[in-house]
């Protein structure tokens, strides 16, 4: 069995913002030679996500008002958490979009269902966070 692993380093300009990095995970597949197997992609932030789903600007709109309507940034008074920090919305945020995903590596492909696209979902931004693609097969 081989192991791969690398760190992808994000910076956004906004707060919120969901980021495709299907192609990012794609090229550490190929990077990594693995034909078969699988790859764990993890946020390794606490107010970051990432997960799969469907790459249609509707939808990640849709996600930004339920998002908005389950734990809104404002007021911030309203979070326990934010004595030091502004970001209680952002950890919950994460916790309903998840920290991870795995997903089988087939012929050297990442083995998707129809529209299934990887992305990195970030709710506290505007400074440098990563997220772990560890590959692990034959």
């Amino acid at each position: 069995m081989k192991t791969y692993r690398k760190e992808l380093w994000f910076e956004t300009n906004k707060r919120r913002e969901l980021i495709n990095i299907t192609s990012d995970v794609a090229k550490c597949l190929n990077d990594s030679k693995i034909k078969e197997g699988l790859v764990l992609v993890n946020a390794m932030h606490i107010t970051a996500s990432v997960f799969i789903n469907d790459d249609e600007s509707g939808l990640h709109n849709d996600f930004e008002k339920w998002l908005e309507t389950l734990a809104p940034e404002k007021p911030y008074s309203r979070y326990q958490h934010n004595t030091y920090e502004d970001n209680g919305d952002a950890h919950l945020k994460r916790t309903i979009m998840g920290r991870e995903v795995v997903v089988a590596i087939t012929e050297g492909k990442l083995d998707f269902g129809p529209w299934e696209q990887i992305f990195y979902g970030e709710f506290d931004g505007k400074r440098k966070k990563r997220l772990l693609v560890k590959i692990i097969g034959q």
